[in-house]
């Protein structure tokens, strides 16, 4: 099932800016409440995860360098009790920072320093699809594979009759690869299903994310059963009985 539930996801929505340094906390809301959002900001990883778990957050910009509890430990402790969009922020433009940063649990990434082009594009893009995650992960229906079950109505995944705690963009993939179990899609090809934007570079993206779900819904990883990698080619959901 999906954890949490998201805020707005259009204009008005509530997005959480977590960054130490003021100025660009203060620069971030500038950019954000000339688009209609509203923001809450905060300057320490505690300070974040209290604000997230506490209001109707929308969505979720964090600075990966913070005082006490930094970003990434932050995300991992709102990714405990809900699903918000999160996007990252850091400095470092090393693919390690990028992919650690996606493996526990933020949504996409933007590396400083940014364009407030750039920065916008990529909230809207996060609170689009979260709001579609709202209302539809696919056509509607029960996908199955064997033991697994992906449920697009509920928005709930099973396996062995046991339901699986995935964050909104997992479940988005898995929905889409189960309705069209059997058939192979390119990394590019289910970046922009899923993530509804032109794939530009996606690999470690959509890698991270298939990882984390074969980890939540395979015995053996590394021997999936569900979710197969075509080398070469892509990944797809197995057509099973």
């Amino acid at each position: 099932m999906l954890n949490g539930e998201n805020g707005m996801a259009g204009g008005g929505a509530l997005i959480l800016v977590a960054d130490d340094d003021v100025a660009i906390a203060d620069a971030i809301e500038i950019y954000l409440v000339g688009e209609g959002y509203r923001v809450v900001k905060a300057h320490d990883g505690l300070s974040a995860v209290e604000i997230a778990r506490g209001q109707d957050v929308a969505l979720i910009i964090m600075d990966v360098m913070m005082p006490g509890v930094d970003g990434l430990r932050a995300t991992r402790s709102v990714r405990e009790a809900k699903d918000i969009p999160i996007l990252m922020l850091s400095a470092k433009s090393e693919d390690a920072d990028k992919v650690c940063g996606l493996g526990i649990g933020a949504d996409d990434y933007v590396t400083k320093p940014f364009s407030p082009v750039e920065l916008l594009a990529r909230v809207k893009a996060l609170l689009r699809r979260a709001g579609m995650a709202q209302t539809a992960a696919g056509a509607a229906g029960i996908y199955r594979s064997g033991g697994l079950e992906v449920d697009a109505d509920a928005k709930v995944v099973r396996v062995d009759g046991e339901d699986v705690r995935v964050t909104a963009t997992e479940f988005r993939i898995l929905a889409f690869l189960a309705a069209n179990a059997g058939r192979v899609y390119s990394t590019a090809q289910l970046y922009e299903a899923v993530w509804d934007e032109p794939a530009y570079n996606p690999e470690n993206t959509v890698a991270v994310h298939i990882r984390r779900i074969r980890e939540k819904i395979e015995i053996d990883p590394k021997n999936p059963r569900y979710l197969k990698v075509v080398w070469g080619i892509g990944y797809k959901i197995e057509k099973l009985p």
